[in-house]
């Protein structure tokens, strides 16, 4: 196996729509870091492949969302210089190890996987299950098998989608050879970012729940959303003792705020610690920490958007990026294609593997 010089990481987004503040905090945040370390070599995709497995009757929502994607990886410091970015449809490549891998995995076990359990749940599909959403696990493992991924930057409900993977690799090699390279996820550091729950105070914010804070909302916009989040239902008075734990105001700023934002926008706390202490002790409104979280996320999103407005303008430049990505992509992939290929002697025109077939074949007949 040809060794990379650096560590590789993989990460990608479903393309249904644009990306919010539970993808800033849970992946975008980290790959942006790991890329500008330039410690690693890094492949970052729009998997449109696997938006289609739920959405294969409605292309258009995934077509009108690629480049509001690809705006967003821009926006947020995703470096086209430092990282390959590209549509995963556009390296036909992925496709082809999905179905290689998919006799490496039993049904019964992919129905246990606890995400995809929890996925089908959650979308409703009961016994009409497309095979493609059950075979995301697969599909995720050619996505980083591809291109030997070391790492993979990804929210805490993707540890049993990567394990699984694991899984598959390990089956492919015991059979084949050393071929493949195994993941591992890498979450943030924060816990509270783990899973930022829905302005709703539902357990993740999503967009289809229509629960979510936009990396692109505009100002006016946050700041409706953050003064309607829901806090703690108890808490009627300011007077009154509040909780901060399951409030999603402080589990928002717990994953967003240093403690230089409380210094600048609530100095009288210094730190999150104090002023979460003093609400649950009683004292400190609900307007006020949504106040002080509108101006922590207003912080973050004022040089994204303005980012993602000069990308806006400049959109061939956008496409262009896009377009030597899947170039780029389609190229590494296929040198693991062609070492899969190899391993499981399906190279047949290739060292002149039939005619070899051929000799054992007599042999075995003699």
């Amino acid at each position: 196996m040809t060794e990379n010089k650096k560590p590789v990481f993989v990460t990608g987004d479903r393309p249904t729509g644009r990306l919010h503040l539970g993808h800033l905090v849970g992946s975008l945040r980290t790959r942006v870091v790991m890329q500008d370390s330039g410690k690693y070599e890094s492949f970052i995709f729009i998997a449109d492949m696997q938006a289609l497995t739920d959405n294969a009757k409605n292309p258009e929502k995934i077509q009108d969302s690629i480049l509001q994607v690809a705006l967003d990886y821009l926006s947020v410091g995703v470096d086209p210089n430092k990282s390959t970015v590209f549509i995963q449809s556009q390296v036909p490549q992925l496709s082809e190890l999905t179905m290689i891998y998919m006799n490496l995995v039993t049904l019964s076990r992919l129905q246990r996987n606890p995400t995809v359990k929890k996925e089908i749940e959650d979308k409703g599909f009961k016994q009409s299950i497309p095979v493609g959403f059950l075979c995301y696990p697969i599909s995720q493992t050619a996505d980083t098998t591809a291109f030997n991924a070391n790492l993979i930057p990804a929210g805490e409900d993707q540890n049993p989608i990567t394990e699984q993977g694991r899984e598959i690799v390990r089956s492919f090699n015991a059979i084949y050879g050393d071929v493949l390279v195994e993941s591992n996820n890498v979450l943030p550091d924060r816990k509270a970012a783990l899973r930022l729950p829905g302005i709703d105070g539902k357990a993740k914010m999503s967009k289809s729940m229509n629960n979510c804070i936009y990396l692109s909302d505009t100002t006016e916009e946050v700041r409706a959303k953050v003064m309607s989040m829901f806090t703690d239902p108890n808490h009627i008075k300011i007077e009154m003792p509040g909780d901060t734990e399951k409030n999603p105001v402080f589990i928002y700023l717990r994953a967003l705020a240093t403690d230089d934002d409380i210094q600048q926008f609530e100095p009288e706390f210094g730190t999150l610690e104090n002023l979460e202490a003093r609400y649950r002790k009683g004292g400190v409104g609900d307007v006020r920490i949504k106040k002080l979280l509108f101006n922590v996320i207003e912080k973050i999103l004022t040089p994204i958007r303005e980012k993602r407005k000069y990308y806006e303008e400049h959109i061939d430049e956008v496409i262009d990026i896009l377009e030597k990505g899947c170039e780029k992509a389609r190229a590494v992939a296929q040198e693991t294609v062609t070492k899969v290929r190899k391993a499981m002697g399906i190279e047949y025109f290739q060292d002149d593997a039939l005619r070899k077939y051929s000799l054992r074949m007599k042999k075995t007949n003699q």
